[in-house]
């Protein structure tokens, strides 16, 4: 999962400001890299690296990346290298100069980019699906241009783009949302025509002019404050010139409207609305729905106290908590100071981050029969040392809910889950997951329920992208070779020999395309 955010300020002023505090409020999203492109008279300056947004930004930095218009991106990989080469935006010379950040996967990737290759001559230099994105682009807007020109000179108009984006659209596959810059011009966004990835765009009136913002998430936009507009349409482009005057069009065909369900359930900060639904409300949603289902199954049950597993847990639990009718209490202290175990490659690793993540608090556990609640449980190593940290400050029975059903599938449209057989579903019932992480007794949200819940029929969504919980895949082109392939890419010792030492970042200024 990456963040992506782009801004074009009114004339004369610089947004680098903007998009870096866009990005720390993206920043869960990606902590793997983070990079800011700004275009400053037809020039590009661009600062991306390896670690968080304050650890790759410094004032020197700063200082340089002018321009009232830019782009930004927060990363983690899906797999691959994790080197600062991957960091994004890219951006190429031909056409005009175009720079891009993409939230996403193409599930076509290695066609495109043989096709890049032996039918354009196009260099594509790493081994990221996002270069390859932006020179599929570069190709179709390159070929549009040839067709229209201005004194011999070549000519973009906004038709010209919509064009290319709509030939991209039907020759790309997956799950894609991107921003990025067409040098002279403006700034663009699109989402794939199933609108899997989110995106939204807002915008802040001034007697000078209109500001606008497009963003992963509607929280990008209000902590800047912008006004949110709308969020970006399945298949849909949207172009925003230098001067500020913003286009739209749809260039793909309708399709079923069916965005991701994982960012509801984990990735989306709750004080997000993502295609009309709140995440907060969504989660409370799912926190309900669960206990209703506990309370079916167990009438008689014996919890004293419910516990939310910090953060993504915590709304679920919360409202689990009062649908119980028993005390919501705050059992464990989280250490913000350590990333994410979820995207930490190899398991040893992974464990050694979750007691240092995580501290119990005994008096909450002391001879207490205890509900723990998590957003999610993928590979079960976090819920297996929670629990035991739990029985370890004297819980007398340590129960686990998760906010969703059990993962069986990996996830093709930009979440980094593991290889199947790493996830702690594959293969086992819920009673043996159960024995398996050492709960006295867990409980499942089922997918019915789950999509029920987070609210899509009070959208003109059609229905979610639910594949990591039942392995239906939306796009259509996903078989047992391409998923063969994602296990070899995801597995452990795959992504342990691709972690890289580069910590430099990389800088460029004042580059005339």
């Amino acid at each position: 999962m990456c963040g992506i955010i782009g801004i074009v300020g009114r004339l004369g002023s610089n947004v680098n400001q903007a998009l870096y505090d866009g990005l720390t409020v993206l920043q869960h999203r990606g902590q793997d890299a983070a990079g800011i492109m700004t275009e400053n008279n037809e020039k590009f300056n661009l600062r991306k690296g390896n670690g968080l947004v304050s650890d790759v930004f410094y004032k020197r930095h700063m200082q340089k990346l002018l321009g009232h218009i830019g782009i930004g991106h927060v990363r983690y990989p899906t797999a691959g290298s994790s080197s600062t080469a991957e960091a994004q935006p890219f951006y190429v010379n031909s056409p005009y100069g175009l720079a891009l950040a993409h939230n996403g996967n193409l599930t076509n990737n290695k066609e495109i980019a043989h096709e890049l290759v032996t039918e354009h001559r196009r260099h594509v230099n790493t081994t990221s699906d996002s270069e390859v994105l932006l020179n599929h682009l570069a190709v179709q807007l390159d070929i549009l241009s040839d067709q229209m020109s201005i004194g011999g000179e070549p000519f973009l108009n906004v038709d010209s783009f919509f064009d290319a984006v709509k030939i991209v659209n039907e020759s790309v596959c997956g799950g894609y949302a991107c921003v990025g810059l067409v040098n002279g011009y403006g700034l663009f966004a699109f989402r794939d025509p199933h609108g899997i990835r989110p995106l939204i765009y807002g915008k802040r009136e001034y007697e000078e002019g209109t500001e606008w913002v497009v963003a992963s998430e509607s929280v990008a936009i209000t902590a800047l404050g912008f006004e949110v507009v709308a969020d970006v349409q399945p298949g849909e482009a949207i172009f925003i010139s230098t001067s500020g005057h913003l286009f739209t069009k749809q260039c793909a065909e309708k399709k079923s409207f069916t965005p991701c369900i994982f960012e509801h359930v984990y990735f989306a900060r709750p004080d997000s609305t993502i295609d009309g639904i709140s995440v907060y409300q969504a989660r409370l949603n799912q926190g309900k729905r669960l206990a209703e289902r506990l309370i079916e199954d167990w009438p008689e049950h014996d919890i004293d106290a419910v516990i939310p597993v910090p953060d993504s847990g915590r709304i679920s639990a919360l409202q689990m908590a009062n649908t119980l009718g028993v005390p919501y209490r705050e059992g464990f202290v989280k250490n913000r100071y350590v990333g994410r175990t979820f995207i930490m490659p190899g398991q040893e690793m992974r464990m050694k981050s979750v007691r240092r993540k995580l501290n119990a608090i005994p008096r909450e556990f002391e001879g207490k029969n205890v509900l723990l609640v998590d957003d999610s449980i993928v590979r079960g190593t976090t819920s297996a040392q929670i629990i035991e940290m739990a029985r370890e400050v004297g819980a007398n029975k340590v129960y686990f809910a998760s906010a969703a059903p059990p993962v069986r599938h990996p996830n093709v449209y930009g979440i980094d889950m593991p290889a199947v057989d790493e996830f702690i579903a594959n293969g086992k019932t819920i009673d043996e997951i159960n024995t398996t992480i050492g709960s006295d007794r867990l409980f499942y949200q089922n997918l019915e329920d789950l999509e029920e819940v987070t609210g899509h029929k009070k959208t003109n969504i059609d229905g979610f992208d639910s594949s990591c919980f039942n392995g239906k895949y939306i796009t259509g082109d996903i078989d047992k070779a391409y998923l063969d392939k994602l296990r070899a890419e995801r597995n452990d010792a795959s992504k342990q020999d691709s972690i890289a030492e580069d910590e430099q970042g990389i800088d460029m200024h004042n580059h005339q395309t």
